[in-house]
């Protein structure tokens, strides 16, 4: 009896922080989804010790929920999110009580040094772009959805969430909604804009249903399409242009944004382009490339030059 008081406690704690977290924060279904994950998870290890609420969480037990994880063998990134997670919480029961959190798990062991985001070639990226067969619909729906996450650097619940008042086709401009309903202006490449209306114009009118709906890029079924559509789209045509790297929709954000910084873009205009709310996040770009770096140098330094 004392687990499931325990248990039901915990998850109406859980409850309420993603009540708040869609009400007050306007946070995206795929973020609560990826809150309650986490937070469940927890809330089973802390009912079997007996652990009633999240708020009463103390170094001992941070230390068990640190050792679950690791028996779990997430990667670090992964361990990092959900003590993350539990954080947030505790915090959110804080302000909610008016009482300070006894203490709060540490997420800092779990930390991952940068590493250099996966881009494609400029040459894997044209094999790509050119998959699709551009003599049907769907393959012009696909060459324009590879576009727009290439061309406008898009996250892929941006690309599944665009519609069709969103697009000023008279500037080449899109309105994009970001994480935390943070809207953006997005100036689209020619290439890209000029795929996008042939699409608008010649493939979308074919998968509209009686049932219309304002998304820009459909399914067979005239609804948007979905996150997992998109995968399994770009799989497809990266085995079709003989790419062996595993790629997704952020692969191709990535490689919007490191063809970007090669080609001499700075870090600020990147931050507004790809949507980040923090330069921190941005600066994982400032890695590459070293030898385009030093052969800049070696041209431009007059103590470079014989």
């Amino acid at each position: 009896m004392r687990i499931q008081t325990e248990e039901s406690r915990l998850e109406s704690e859980i409850g309420w922080f993603l009540d708040h977290l869609m009400g007050e924060r306007g946070a995206s279904s795929h973020t609560i989804s990826a809150y309650d994950r986490d937070l469940r998870q927890a809330s089973k290890w802390l009912a079997k010790w007996n652990v009633g609420s999240f708020a009463e969480i103390d170094g001992s037990t941070s230390v068990k929920l640190r050792t679950e994880l690791g028996r779990e063998k997430y990667a670090p990134r992964t361990v990092q999110r959900k003590l993350s997670a539990i954080r947030s919480l505790i915090k959110f029961l804080g302000r909610r009580s008016g009482k300070a959190p006894q203490h709060l798990p540490k997420t800092g062991g779990a930390r991952q040094p940068k590493t250099l985001p996966k881009a494609l070639t400029a040459d894997e990226m044209r094999r790509l772009s050119e998959a699709p067969d551009m003599a049907n619909p769907v393959g012009i729906r696909d060459r324009a959805m590879i576009e727009m996450l290439y061309g406008g650097g898009l996250r892929v619940s941006e690309l599944v969430g665009l519609r069709m008042e969103d697009y000023i086709e008279t500037e080449s401009l899109l309105r994009v909604t970001g994480k935390r309903e943070k809207v953006r202006m997005l100036p689209l490449p020619a290439q890209t804009h000029d795929i996008l209306r042939l699409y608008l114009s010649e493939a979308r009118p074919s998968f509209l249903k009686p049932a219309a709906t304002s998304f820009v890029f459909l399914s067979s079924r005239g609804r948007s399409i979905s996150r997992s559509g998109v995968f399994r789209i770009l799989r497809k045509y990266a085995a079709l242009a003989g790419i062996e790297k595993v790629i997704g929709p952020h692969t191709l954000r990535h490689t919007y944004a490191v063809h970007l910084v090669k080609n001499g873009a700075d870090l600020r205009s990147v931050q507004e382009l790809l949507g980040h709310a923090s330069i921190m996040t941005t600066e994982v770009y400032t890695h590459l490339d070293m030898e385009t770096v030093r052969e800049k140098y070696l041209s431009a330094h007059p103590r470079a030059k014989k």
